[in-house]
């Protein structure tokens, strides 16, 4: 697929991955939309972006409020004509505590990283069928193989982000509608910055958005990265429980970070 002159739409852009997706598409030669709940991070993306000459508007959106994202994107239509991307990336992370009551943070987790995703999509799909094309790249996680200490929300979102694209795929093929997920290991963000654990093979952000450009060029189905990530989570998730149980002790020893 030729990026140049696409019209695309990031949600979660204000830093990490999406803010480094928006700056190598417009690199490219697209137009972006960038959406996020924080509009100063967006200007200061947005500032970045303009150096490309390129078209770029910026969205205060929480993807989590539906009627919010049907007005964001209604705007989006209006001033781009029509969409030909969605990056589906916002996501939050949170360390948990079982001894606590943490039932907030699994609520704001779905609501972002699952329902979010799906009120986004639902969006675009409609005028994809009826143009007969389009892409959707959802951004899920490697993290959906098992459920890590302290990451239960967390894992078990994305797991469920990556059998919902994985159902849409399915369902948008003959529609010649390309739905595509995005798998990463470790990568340098704010978000990761805040875990406690060793996190292995961890990659830049800027690395992590070149390969995710490129298997959107290759129209790939999964994109995943990077191969030792890819390689550990297979081999975590073929361990018998009473293995798996007995290796991840280890991160319960370590404390959580304020």
């Amino acid at each position: 697929m030729k990026l140049t002159g696409k019209n695309v739409v990031i949600t979660g852009a204000s830093s990490g991955i999406g803010k480094n997706l928006a700056l190598q598409l417009a690199k490219e030669g697209c137009s972006v939309a960038l959406l996020a709940r924080r509009i100063e991070e967006l200007e200061i993306v947005a500032h970045e972006v303009s150096k490309y000459n390129v078209i770029v508007k910026i969205y205060k959106c929480d993807v989590s409020n539906k009627d919010e994202v049907e007005k964001v994107f209604l705007s989006i239509k209006k001033f781009f004509g029509s969409i030909d991307i969605v990056v589906l990336n916002a996501g939050v992370s949170f360390r948990t505590d079982v001894r606590k009551d943490e039932s907030a943070k699994a609520v704001q987790t779905f609501a972002i990283n699952v329902l979010g995703m799906i009120y986004c999509a639902g969006q675009v799909v409609p005028d994809f069928i009826q143009a007969k094309k389009g892409m959707i790249v959802g951004v899920s996680s490697l993290a959906e193989s098992r459920g890590f200490p302290r990451s239960g929300f967390y894992c078990a979102s994305k797991a469920a982000a990556s059998l919902y694209l994985e159902s849409l795929r399915v369902e948008l093929k003959k529609h010649k509608i390309k739905v595509l997920t995005v798998k990463p290991g470790f990568v340098k963000t704010p978000m990761t910055d805040k875990n406690e654990f060793d996190m292995p093979f961890i990659i830049p952000v800027e690395k992590a958005a070149q390969i995710i450009i490129e298997g959107i060029k290759k129209e790939k189905n999964i994109i995943q990265f990077t191969c030792g990530a890819v390689l550990g989570a297979k081999i975590l998730k073929a361990l018998p429980n009473w293995l798996f149980d007995f290796i991840s002790q280890n991160q319960l020893k370590k404390p959580l970070k304020k």
